[in-house]
């Protein structure tokens, strides 16, 4: 089944509404959670949703919640998102970190106390279209055991890297730290998929490519073994750091994976190199990238982004793929 994104957006909106959101801010909230499916990551698009729909009546987001600077100096702030709806959050943040990269070239943003941005991608995406390098990332609550260890003790913070492009082909990398989310996993599972490579550990203590057998263990696998792991400790202590906020272990404490620390920087390219230096550069290395000989003959190597491209110009075309029993609880809220 598909679903035109409009009517995605209308329906998501109509019950965000309900849950306390103004017009304004439903329709924006929407437009996020239904453009994340129709970038193909439907685990934090209409997979996601109810979800989300669960916290707000359990009080845990506050709609009516904005984001505010606290301390500012320069490049540089420090927010507050006073736990409020986080996708909302982290864009105005975004969008704050490139206002201040159009006047000393770079701009930071740490923003604390936010909710769960959703996909990242979204704020690397939104900084490339305002011509920005974007660089973000979130931690989360405990849910990945640290190399070596079995318990859960770090994040999979999620880490987005950006690159403008003037036609709006944007190189964009959005990956959490463990070899797949949650939320691929989720949804892997629930079309009846096995992972393309081995993502955690079963109860025996093996390496397993099934889902649910992660889902159950809860021992997800670092990228990079001990690199991702220890790429997940400092995130964490950066974003903790620039916010004075809360830390995967503090995270670990709530009941719901609320509060967490953000970091958002936008990078002005603009500042040594007019539009078409940069995308010589850019085209320049892509093209070496695609000439690479396949592993397959019929399977190209993509570049960053490229995919999300493709996935975004055929769900236009013939509606976004939705799970039916997630869409028809959606529609009955």
């Amino acid at each position: 089944m598909r679903v035109k994104y409009e009517d995605m957006v209308k329906e998501f909106a109509r019950v965000l509404e309900k849950h306390g959101f103004d017009r304004e801010s439903a329709l924006e909230s929407a437009s996020i959670f239904a453009q994340n499916s129709l970038a193909g990551v439907y685990s934090h698009g209409l997979n996601r949703f109810p979800r989300v729909i669960s916290y707000l009546e359990k009080g845990e987001i506050h709609p009516e919640a904005k984001a505010e600077c606290e301390t500012s100096m320069g490049a540089i702030e420090r927010w507050n998102g006073h736990r409020g709806f986080g996708p909302l959050n982290a864009q105005k943040a975004m969008e704050r970190a490139c206002a201040l990269a159009d006047t000393y070239g770079v701009g930071v943003v740490a923003l604390g106390n936010n909710n769960h941005w959703m996909r990242g991608g979204t704020y690397g995406w939104q900084a490339a279209q305002q011509g920005k390098i974007g660089i973000c990332w979130s931690n989360t609550c405990p849910n990945m055991p640290a190399w070596g260890g079995k318990d859960k003790k770090i994040g999979n913070n999620p880490l987005v890297i950006a690159v403008p492009k003037s036609n709006g082909s944007h190189v964009v990398i959005d990956c959490a730290l463990s070899q797949f989310s949650y939320g691929k996993m989720e949804n892997c599972r629930l079309k009846g998929e096995k992972l393309p490579v081995p993502g955690g550990y079963d109860s025996q203590g093996n390496l397993t490519n099934d889902p649910a057998e992660i889902e159950k263990t809860r021992r997800v696998l670092p990228i990079g073994y001990w690199k991702g792991s220890g790429i997940s400790i400092v995130l964490d202590m950066i974003a903790t750091i620039l916010t004075n906020g809360n830390s995967v272990s503090k995270v670990g404490t709530f009941d719901s994976e609320v509060g967490l620390s953000q970091i958002m920087i936008a990078i002005d390219p603009a500042k040594f190199n007019v539009p078409e230096l940069t995308d010589s550069i850019v085209d320049e290395i892509i093209r070496d990238i695609k000439a690479s000989q396949p592993v397959e003959e019929r399977t190209p190597v993509f570049y960053p982004g490229e995919r999300t491209i493709m996935t975004i110009e055929e769900n236009r075309k013939l509606g976004i793929p939705v799970i039916e029993e997630i869409w028809d609880a959606v529609r009955k809220m």
